[in-house]
């Protein structure tokens, strides 16, 4: 009973990771219907960015602060540099865009800092937390990891909720053209999305670093993790992700404490292919209308 609490606490912590990866694929889904492959190595790039900056003395909050509006920055330029000119031709180009950009930020990384696996320090402690005379399977780090991305996640609901800003952009993703008609300024607002995603992936790049080595290629898995999230939760979902999150995170964590870490991405997969299976649109998905 033990192990299967310290596997659950686990899983909560990686799953609200799992989570903050997945609703930046869905915030660039809801606005552009694209899943952006890139999502994971640009965090993967800021969090070296954020190394760098560690590495010369700049304060931790400092760097995390700054790593995050630099994560906005790309994710920006990206819609508007690479994935706006193809508006209007085949779906397939953006992907392919997406993908080579994995391949150019995990190049660039590699060719900057080198692949060899390094340790990035922790906000907090990573000691387990004592409860008693108990100590527990989730730290001081953990706690961050929660806060933070439960303040991503509120920041988020509200808002697209209760903001004008969020209305229109709510708009821009529902109907793009009917959006620009009256009168929303659709660029920029496709612009803010990415950007969004962008900081969403700089985040889970920094809360899953100090967890284990990291180098050019420790977010691919993570990024698989939590598309397997986003889809079960839905794509168009943030509070999918949020619950797809959790999910993935708690089932990849029983498969690894249980039958052994090396199986981890193989549950992932058979719980993609569950969720596919049983409710293709996620969760949180409203099924779409039928014409009678």
């Amino acid at each position: 009973m033990s192990l299967f609490f310290d596997y659950t606490l686990n899983g909560i912590a990686n799953g609200m990771i799992y989570a903050t990866l997945a609703l930046a694929l869905v915030l660039v889904y809801r606005a552009t219907k694209i899943i952006n492959f890139a999502q994971g190595a640009a965090g993967m790039l800021t969090t070296f960015i954020a190394f760098s900056l560690l590495s010369r003395g700049l304060g931790y909050w400092w760097a995390f602060v700054l790593v995050l509006v630099i994560g906005f920055a790309i994710g920006a330029a990206t819609e508007r540099i690479l994935i706006r000119p193809l508006h209007g031709r085949s779906e397939l180009n953006p992907v392919i865009v997406t993908i080579g950009l994995l391949v150019v930020f995990e190049g660039l990384a590699g060719a900057i800092y080198g692949n060899a696996s390094r340790g990035f320090p922790a906000a907090f402690s990573q000691a387990g937390l004592r409860v008693g005379n108990t100590t527990i399977a989730f730290s001081h780090f953990d706690v961050f990891i929660l806060i933070a991305v439960l303040a991503l996640m509120a920041g988020t609901l509200v808002l697209f909720r209760y903001t004008a800003l969020g209305l229109r952009m709510r708009a821009t993703a529902f109907a793009r053209e009917i959006a620009r008609l009256l009168g929303v300024r659709v660029g920029i607002l496709l612009s803010l999305g990415w950007g969004l995603a962008g900081i969403a992936g700089s985040l889970a790049g920094l809360l899953v670093a100090p967890t284990r080595s990291f180098g050019p290629y420790y977010m691919d898995l993570i990024l698989v993790y939590s598309f397997t999230a986003a889809v079960i939760g839905g794509l168009e979902s943030p509070v999918g992700a949020l619950v797809g999150g959790l999910i993935a995170g708690l089932s990849i964590s029983y498969v690894g404490g249980y039958l052994g870490s090396g199986l981890e991405p193989l549950g992932a997969l058979a719980l993609l292919m569950v969720a596919l299976m049983a409710r293709p649109e996620g969760i949180f998905a409203h099924p779409p209308a039928r014409r009678v």
